[in-house]
């Protein structure tokens, strides 16, 4: 197969999209988090391909992104309105919002279930590619399954190239992490993924919230997960990750004292120094969160390199996007932390 490779800036660009994504094919399209993996999410055999590609679980539920909040009604029953209140502040934008599915809406997309995610990208190229296709697009992210996230047109075609059918390249993702998702089908709102939307922002809306367990901890593979990213091993790159937190000195010594030739290690910028001689990779500031999401996709993706035996990741602390960046490492440490401040 040869791999169609559009540029956003291209008058056809949309146009030509859409065709393919109403053909049944596959396009890697480009949002505000993270490039997706696009089909139509109406077609049992289009969404398929998506699973064969990325060689995704098929327990693993699917999003539905949408040309814009009018659309909620066409593909979900039984809304709160707490949905319409998020949209309202929220969309277009990362997050995604669980609610119960109507019938017409494949199995396979839902991942067996009766509820789906339904999310408005901030992305004016792929809300055109949604609108003219004239079904909902099906995308996960358009990486390997469990493998770290694309944020570049040039990380999709590494991937992909000549496995589908076209890639829009619409720069780099501005959020770089994938969108919050928020479970609005139980008598509690509940956060099944953190995102570039904050809880604390959630809560401000919806008035409360619940943090669900897959967040903050490992789950088992036999539990029924509403959203993606929530039971698999995730972002990771092919050696070990292990998390060190503490203070910028102590981390520094635990990892200078279990350092080995052939280890990496992922830090911010303003620790580079203290690594002298360990070959650290900074992802972005401490100072600036935003720079750590929009990063850290690209660096692990550096860092999935089979020569390397282990990698020691310094992450960030707080709420917000912060929380977001701590999940996405979790998964890819496997939620293997160490506290260099009770270590040394």
């Amino acid at each position: 197969m040869k791999t169609l490779f559009l540029s956003a800036a291209d008058p056809i660009c949309a146009e030509t999209a859409a065709n393919i994504i109403k053909s049944g094919g596959l396009v890697a399209i480009p949002t505000e988090t993270v490039y997706g993996l696009g089909a139509n999410g109406l077609s049992e055999e289009a969404v398929k391909k998506i699973f064969e590609a990325k060689g995704r679980p098929q327990d693993n539920p699917l999003i539905l992104h949408i040309a814009g909040p009018e659309q909620i009604e066409e593909f979900a029953h039984h809304i709160p309105q707490g949905a319409y209140d998020l949209a309202e502040r929220f969309w277009p934008g990362p997050l995604t919002i669980i609610l119960p599915a109507k019938d017409f809406i494949p199995r396979r997309t839902t991942g067996g279930l009766n509820t789906v995610g339904l999310r408005c990208p901030d992305c004016d190229i792929t809300r055109e590619i949604i609108r003219l296709s004239g079904v909902p697009v099906a995308a996960p992210s358009a990486n390997i399954s469990g493998k770290p996230s694309t944020t570049t047109a040039q990380h999709v075609r590494h991937d992909h190239e000549g496995r589908i059918d076209c890639i829009v390249d619409g720069g780099p993702c501005r959020v770089g992490v994938e969108s919050t998702i928020v479970d609005l089908t139980e008598r509690r709102p509940r956060l099944l993924r953190p995102g570039g939307i904050g809880p604390e922002e959630l809560l401000e809306v919806l008035g409360d919230l619940v943090v669900d367990k897959a967040v903050t901890a490992q789950i088992d593979k036999d539990e029924v997960v509403k959203a993606p990213g929530m039971k698999y091993r995730h972002y990771a790159p092919q050696s070990e990750v292990v998390i060190v937190g503490g203070s910028r000195e102590k981390a520094a010594a635990y990892i200078r004292s279990h350092f080995e030739p052939g280890d990496r290690v992922l830090c911010f910028e303003e620790e580079l120094s203290l690594y002298e001689g360990c070959n650290p990779l900074s992802y972005g500031l401490e100072a600036d969160v935003n720079t750590l999401s929009a990063g850290l996709f690209a660096a692990l993706r550096e860092l999935d390199d089979p020569s390397i035996h282990q990698v020691y990741a310094r992450c960030p602390v707080g709420g917000g996007v912060a929380y977001a960046v701590q999940n996405r490492l979790k998964k890819a440490a496997a939620f293997h932390v160490v506290d260099a401040e009770e270590e040394l």
